[in-house]
């Protein structure tokens, strides 16, 4: 048997839709599907505006730009998060500033946020790390404090909640990312959500070059980074579904949880009370001294038994590009969960049967060290 880390479900309904998207002929960035996908995902999330993009990282440069974000500006980022979030805003020429992880859901620690603001400190980018949502009312707190804009990542949250609202709500502009791995795919994708008129009118332009009112004539600086009708076909089948396989990841996160408790040296994830954790992948980390192997070597056991996993996102202080901004800073959380943690196969096509193999596969690995 071998389990990949991540394998989606295309629903029968999204195939049926590319299908049709085809045969129309409206394969590129024109067509049906983008107006009901756009209108579907903002009913979701009852917001006015939702625009697709072309990808969740373009998501995040559009919605920065869309807020005037420019080089001399500092926005707030969280130390442990996937490389998008800080490149995005090296795109724009300002300067991403590193905040450590709390170490039980590996989330931006707010409490570490207020002493790395400063004047030139123009917004912070919460994100929604493996599922659970950020402690957003401290993060608005301190925006409103500093009067600071809120870019929330909601990449890996499709129907994750907060305080009961969903999770991708509480920014001034928000970015989600339909990646393969992903709750919601479209293949590649993304979506920024905003309730300003403004600043979609604005994500409209930066993402489709910029065009004026007369097509081939741009009155600013744009982008090419238009979702196809294709892609929207499968998401606008695919969010059909969204409540389904949010409890589908709950379902396999019980499993894991019920069949790894209490084996020295493995910490499960945890989800905060007050919050919706949807798991958007199982995430473990390995104290090496109690468990008697180390993340690297387990992940090495794992595979050679037929089980896929992923490190998780690297450190700041590990990212070459990183160097000359960071200036040797340390996040030690950062530092501590990058270098001991995994995640487990996680996709949709789980089974019970493949849940109890690795699981088992776990245990075996931990008797025999």
């Amino acid at each position: 048997m071998f389990i990949p880390v991540n394998e989606p479900i295309i629903s029968q309904e999204a195939k049926d839709n590319l299908a049709e998207a085809i045969n129309s002929g409206w394969i590129s960035s024109a067509g049906k599907y983008l107006s009901e996908f756009e209108t579907n995902f903002a009913k979701i999330y009852g917001v006015k505006h939702a625009i697709a993009v072309s990808n969740g990282t373009a998501a995040l440069h559009v919605a920065l730009l869309s807020l005037g974000i420019k080089a001399g500006d500092e926005i707030i980022v969280p130390a442990f998060t996937m490389a998008a979030s800080w490149m995005a805003v090296l795109y724009t020429g300002a300067k991403p500033i590193f905040v450590d992880c709390e170490l039980e859901t590996y989330n931006i620690d707010p409490d570490k946020i207020e002493k790395k603001i400063t004047a030139h400190t123009k917004a912070i980018m919460p994100v929604h790390i493996y599922g659970h949502p950020c402690e957003m009312n401290k993060i608005m707190n301190l925006a409103q404090k500093y009067k600071l804009m809120i870019i929330e990542d909601a990449a890996e949250a499709h129907g994750a909640t907060y305080q009961g609202k969903l999770a991708g709500i509480f920014g001034d502009i928000s970015c989600f990312s339909f990646y393969g791995n992903k709750i919601i795919t479209t293949g590649e994708g993304g979506i920024i959500i905003t309730n300003s008129d403004t600043l979609a009118e604005k994500c409209r332009k930066i993402k489709d070059l910029h065009h004026s009112a007369k097509r081939f004539v741009h009155d600013g600086i744009g982008y090419n980074y238009r979702l196809t009708n294709m892609q929207a076909a499968i998401g606008v089948g695919e969010l059909k579904h969204l409540d389904e396989y949010v409890n589908k990841k709950l379902w396999i996160a019980k499993l894991y949880s019920e069949l790894l408790v209490n084996i020295p040296g493995l910490k499960l994830p945890t989800t905060k009370t007050g919050v919706k954790n949807v798991f958007w992948m199982y995430a473990i980390l390995i104290y090496p001294k109690k468990f008697g192997l180390s993340r690297d070597n387990l992940k090495i056991e794992l595979k050679n038994r037929g089980v896929d996993t992923r490190d998780f996102f690297y450190s700041p202080s590990d990212q070459p590009v990183l160097k000359d901004i960071i200036n040797a800073e340390r996040f030690p959380n950062t530092e501590l969960v990058a270098s001991n943690g995994l995640y487990l196969p996680s996709g949709l096509t789980m089974t019970e049967e493949k849940i109890k193999f690795v699981c088992q596969q776990i245990k075996k690995i931990k008797l025999t060290k």
